[in-house]
């Protein structure tokens, strides 16, 4: 069945609130790119999309497009549809934000200079005068199927529009709990999550993206590619969630499409603070505050532990079948994971 909506208040940022975001979820047509000149024309058409952005809300803050939005779904890594992050590709990307008097949220497959077959899956931000606010590298490639090097940046949270908590995560990124709760815990009101996922991910799509809002008391804004490439069809399926998990905002496949939802950080500050039951975020790190003073502290989970200490293992973890990208024509890698020498300059730094 389908899910209700819950009605904004702010009828898609056409009654605009004093402490209101304006958020745009471009559905963005599923390209096939496979050579320069493609790559260059698809960069047009994302441009376009930002002035149809502005065009059609006044009051829009920040236009988010999809993962794979300049690279489509082939995953190939051919070095001359690679993107840099001060290239002359995301120089456009960047000026169209400044035409336009806009936030604008892009996604590149960026090369990686000390592996070339295993390019990042990087996400930007520009503000409306084209400073890069927020840069983020894919932490989970959907393996087996990407080829994507694994982000080595953390997941960084910067002061977004209007003076919100704004974080990003990538498509699969989404389907970990333990990502949308580290946005939440350092601090993001409002987290984007851009993917080309097809249809059969529909409804884990729809139950992550409110699972990832409601466990943390945090608004979500998501997206994918939208239509055929002729071989894949990319499900479009914009929605924004409010903190309590319910869906505000929901948008169908139609490609290009632009989804708007004015969301309220203010009151997901309000709801942090002011919740007691199911305030899960801070009970996560206080359980049993009834019971004993400021609650139990420690951490039980032996998960966390074994992760910190590089022992993760599961009680099956030898019987696992795909553990390298085989099965979908990838060779098994032969080095071993070590941060980039971006990794030195913090998590996700920004530069102007």
């Amino acid at each position: 069945p389908h899910t209700p909506l819950r009605m904004s208040s702010g009828l898609g940022g056409l009654n605009k609130s004093p402490h209101g975001v304006v958020v745009g979820l471009c559905q963005l047509q599923l390209p096939v790119i496979e050579t320069k000149d493609q790559l260059d024309a698809q960069v047009d058409r994302v441009c376009a999309l930002v002035g149809k952005a502005r065009r059609g809300s006044t009051s829009m803050d920040l236009v988010v497009f999809p993962e794979y939005m300049l690279h489509g779904l082939s995953m190939d890594v051919c070095d001359e549809i690679m993107c840099e992050r001060d290239g002359p590709i995301v120089a456009r990307l960047r000026a169209a934000c400044v035409q336009h008097k806009i936030w604008g949220c892009f996604s590149i497959m960026e090369r990686n200079p000390a592996a070339p077959e295993s390019p990042f899956n990087s996400g930007l931000i520009f503000d409306a005068d084209g400073n890069e606010v927020l840069y983020y590298r894919k932490l989970h490639p959907w393996v087996p199927v990407e080829p994507w090097a694994p982000g080595d940046l953390g997941v960084p949270v910067v002061d977004g529009p209007n003076g919100c908590k704004l974080a990003l995560i990538i498509c699969h990124d989404g389907m970990f709990p333990e990502m949308a709760r580290e946005c939440a815990y350092k601090g993001a009101e409002i987290m984007l999550r851009t993917a080309g996922y097809t249809a059969p991910i529909r409804d884990s799509w729809v139950f992550t993206n409110q699972a990832n809002a409601f466990q943390n008391l945090m608004c979500t804004a998501s997206v994918c590619m939208s239509g055929s490439d002729g071989t894949f069809d990319s499900m479009g399926e914009g929605m924004f969630c409010n903190f309590d998990g319910g869906i505000i905002t929901r948008g169908g496949g139609r490609p290009d499409e632009i989804i708007t939802c004015e969301l309220r950080p203010d009151l997901v500050r309000e709801a942090r603070l002011g919740w007691g039951v199911e305030n899960n975020i801070y009970q996560l790190g206080h359980r049993a505050y009834v019971a004993v003073q400021g609650g139990a502290r420690d951490c039980p989970y032996t998960f966390m532990h074994d992760l910190v200490a590089g022992k993760y293992r599961l009680p099956w973890e030898g019987q696992v079948k795909h553990t390298d990208g085989r099965s979908c024509g990838f060779p098994a890698p032969v080095r071993e994971y070590a941060p980039s020498a971006a990794a030195s300059n913090g998590h996700g730094d920004a530069k102007k």
